[in-house]
């Protein structure tokens, strides 16, 4: 069997814990994340003609496609889980009662499985999620925000076949699905 697969990989600064883990992770920290999106041939064959002949898919839209879905919304941000109450409520807007403001954040949570807001404590950047925010839930929530754009942009050339997130030089999560 042969396959056509391509890769694109961008890198974000974000900060989050995970509330729950029984070592120094549940603390407020950092990463220098990098997200690599690979797409495979769904038909094959690679463009015949047009913008994107002799492509699968081409590295400038799948970066645009990332950098609309992760980077704009994460870089130099705080990733947090919206079961993570603390945290919520240091970012919270100060002239808004919290609980107000938390109800508004659930049910965008519950509504587009995220949220991204700006509308913070100090117009900081907030990306909320309905997990913990560990290096494989982002692989695979982002799997599944950039899965369709993928397969537009490519005029239904290309598949996401899988999203690795790496959170440390040396550690990293794949999410993929089978076809």
């Amino acid at each position: 069997m042969t396959s056509m697969l391509v890769t694109r990989r961008i890198e974000i600064d974000a900060g989050h814990r995970i509330m729950l883990h029984g070592s120094k992770c549940r603390h407020l920290h950092g990463h220098r994340y990098a997200i690599e999106a690979t797409a495979r041939a769904a038909r094959g064959r690679l463009h015949d003609s047009g913008e994107q002949a002799g492509m699968l898919l081409d590295f400038g839209f799948l970066k645009e496609e990332m950098e609309a879905a992760i980077d704009a919304a994460c870089d130099h941000g705080f990733i947090s889980a919206l079961a993570d109450i603390d945290v919520l409520r240091m970012f919270a807007p100060a002239a808004q009662p919290f609980d107000d403001w938390l109800a508004g954040v659930r049910v965008a949570v519950e509504r587009d499985g995220y949220l991204s807001t700006t509308d913070c404590r100090l117009g900081s950047k907030l990306y909320v999620v309905p997990f913990h925010p560990t290096a494989e839930e982002l692989a695979r929530h982002w799997f599944h925000r950039l899965k369709k754009a993928v397969r537009h942009r490519s005029d239904g050339y290309a598949e996401l076949d899988r999203l690795r997130v790496w959170e440390t030089p040396n550690c990293w999560a794949e999410y993929s699905e089978d076809a």
